[in-house]
């Protein structure tokens, strides 16, 4: 018998119930956390936190190419985690809303308690 397993079942029904009505909240939020699943758009959204950045600021901070940052400023703007303005020529990205900038320090927060200190 696994030690992480009950060894006898024996469920709370009006807690399940009640739980399982509230757990349809997190509903189409995997798309969200598929975004971040990815170590570029990581990036890129701690670069967006910090502050507003046209498409080329973000190819020169991950090192690809303008083809390859909108493609990912793409995918976060569709998963609701960015947002976007065109100024002339000029397309500038940022945070979608102060959400996913705490979002993210929390995350940041989480990985320094959890002893990710190290770079990767």
């Amino acid at each position: 018998m696994a030690e992480d397993l009950c060894e006898v079942f024996c469920s709370d029904r009006e807690k399940v119930a009640r739980i399982k009505k509230q757990v349809g909240a997190t509903g189409g939020m995997s798309l969200m956390f598929k975004a971040l699943a990815d170590d570029t758009r990581i990036k890129i959204i701690y670069a967006l936190s910090l502050e507003e950045l046209c498409v080329c600021d973000v190819a020169g901070i991950i090192g690809s190419s303008v083809a390859t940052a909108s493609h990912h400023l793409r995918f976060l703007r569709n998963a609701g985690l960015a947002g976007y303005r065109r100024e002339g020529k000029l397309v500038f990205y940022s945070l979608k809303d102060q959400c996913v900038r705490e979002m993210l320090k929390a995350a940041l927060k989480h990985r320094q308690h959890d002893g990710g200190d190290e770079d990767e």
